[in-house]
């Protein structure tokens, strides 16, 4: 059956991100801009990009979802490193943060991880999901159409599954696509009684099974850290999970160096953090094929400094740029703001920026069937109120999308 197609427009431009490579510097005139740009939409996919007035004349027959005022649209956001599935509030801990304690001693107050862990494993499944929707549709709001949620709340095998099926039970009930990834290694808990390789195994033996059998996700982290789990743990863990079939990611290089390495060796497809990345872990990465990810709303929560990202891609290393959204570290949740912040204390480019935010960041994800506006790739687009698309980074986050299409419906 033939699919129903619409031509939207015209955009006074249209950023494709399209021939873009996936590694290294980007200036911004290796963007496509179509200036009164148009999309022709087919079902959930892009069948042809241009301009108005010519696809009009090639198309004369399709409908037309007419554009009227001066807007610049570009491929939707992909979010792809999120802890979004949680209950409860972190907010004892960023006061006590800026007054000057530190995490230890925020931990004995009853803050930390484990106050997350404690409220989230309150919580129920539907609870979770409810409350995981409810941040998605600001997320949408942003213009994010893609997100990734992790696990990693709930540290131990049954607190782990109800919360990968919050996540693809919010997931099912959205308009956005959500990755679910397991983070069930996120710290050893605090109730479990043996070392972190014993934990690592139990994860294997109680947890995997059960994911697998429920595909509840093909996506597993670790968070690799002095505070968490070793290199060597680690890289045994993953290898585990690699020979299984799962795609990989690591949270690594946060605090201290170590987890770019263990994302090479494992072959994961990104390495998230890298704020204490040394020459060393840049030059790694870049003769690698992982992808780096700066996380700027965790700088910004915590006040430390940003990931390397200026030297990442001028050592011909990718990058993509996520929120990190979680109630401890990065409680604001809003890509783009970080994104326009994290621009310039590191020297950007916006095609650096934008591409980090789209087409990069689904690369992180595996994903290559969005992130750019081109023929058979989903029709996620997002539409700002400007004719100059420099000013979607200029504005710092204040502004916001107009128009949000996913998979080719008009969501807002």
């Amino acid at each position: 059956m033939k699919k129903e197609t619409t031509l939207l427009g015209p955009f006074s431009q249209i950023v494709t991100m399209r021939r873009l490579p996936a590694k290294g510097a980007l200036k911004d005139n290796s963007l496509e801009i179509i200036e009164n740009g148009a999309l022709l939409i087919a079902g959930q996919t892009v069948e042809a990009v241009g301009q108005f007035d010519a696809l009009r004349k090639q198309f004369p027959d399709t409908a037309i979802q007419e554009i009227t005022a001066a807007t610049t649209a570009m491929p939707g956001l992909v979010d792809m490193h999120t802890h979004i599935c949680f209950a409860g509030s972190r907010a004892m801990d960023f006061a006590a943060r800026n007054a000057g304690k530190t995490y230890l001693e925020i931990a004995k107050e009853g803050g930390g991880i484990w106050s997350t862990v404690n409220h989230t494993r309150a919580a129920s499944t539907e609870q979770l999901s409810t409350l995981m929707k409810q941040r998605m549709t600001r997320l949408l709001n942003n213009g994010v159409t893609t997100v990734e949620v992790k696990s990693g709340y709930g540290l131990s095998p049954i607190e782990e599954l109800k919360l990968l099926r919050a996540i693809n039970e919010a997931g099912s009930d959205h308009q956005i696509d959500v990755v679910p990834t397991c983070l069930a290694a996120h710290i050893v808990p605090k109730d479990f009684d043996g070392k972190e390789a014993d934990y690592l195994k139990w994860i294997l033996e109680d947890l995997v099974p059960v994911i697998q059998k429920e595909s509840l996700c093909y996506r597993f982290d670790i968070f690799t850290e002095e505070s968490a789990f070793s290199i060597d743990a680690s890289l045994n863990y993953l290898n585990v999970l690699k020979t299984l079939g799962f795609d990989l990611t690591v949270h690594g290089d946060q605090f201290t160096p170590g987890g770019s390495q263990v994302a090479i060796q494992a072959g994961a497809l990104s390495v998230d953090h890298l704020e204490a990345s040394t020459e060393k872990e840049i030059a790694l990465l870049a003769n690698s094929d992982v992808m780096p990810v700066a996380l700027p709303g965790a700088s910004i929560g915590i006040g430390c400094p940003f990931t390397p990202a200026r030297k990442l891609l001028d050592a011909g290393c990718g990058l993509a740029i996520a929120s990190d959204w979680n109630p401890g570290s990065a409680p604001q949740g809003d890509l783009l703001t970080q994104a326009a912040i994290l621009a310039s204390f590191e020297k950007l480019s916006t095609a650096e920026v934008l591409a980090a935010m789209t087409n990069r960041a689904a690369l992180a994800l595996g994903r290559t069937d969005r992130g750019v506006l081109d023929i058979g790739l989903h029709a996620d687009v997002i539409a700002f109120p400007t004719n100059d698309y420099r000013e979607i980074l200029y504005q710092q986050g204040s502004m916001k999308p107009c128009n949000v299409w996913k998979s080719g419906i008009q969501v807002r």
